[in-house]
């Protein structure tokens, strides 16, 4: 007896696998796939080797943040600059 199943495409989903995975793809299904997913199987012809390289790990450098002192003196900036506003907009909307 043969079975033969209808794959779900609304239900399909990749793994990106270490490269040096021991016992390769077929352990990692096993232990990580498998217990949640037991219907689960690897389509053989999708299956790609290739590498990913994190450009953030390797070449992102944080910027240092800002002391409490500037970041108030931008917020009073902020507020002297919009001093009065509110009310033209109130008085323009009144016309």
């Amino acid at each position: 007896m043969i079975v033969e199943y209808d794959p779900d495409p609304d239900l399909r989903d990749t793994e990106q696998v270490p490269r040096l995975e021991p016992g390769r793809i077929e352990a990692f299904i096993r232990r990580e796939v498998l217990p949640y997913a037991p219907d689960a199987w690897i389509d053989e012809s999708s299956t790609k080797i290739g590498y990913e390289i994190s450009f953030t790990r390797h070449f992102y450098k944080p910027q240092p943040l800002r002391t409490p002192e500037e970041i108030r003196a931008d917020i009073l900036a902020l507020e002297k600059e919009t001093e009065g506003l509110l009310g033209e907009i109130v008085k323009g909307g009144a016309k």
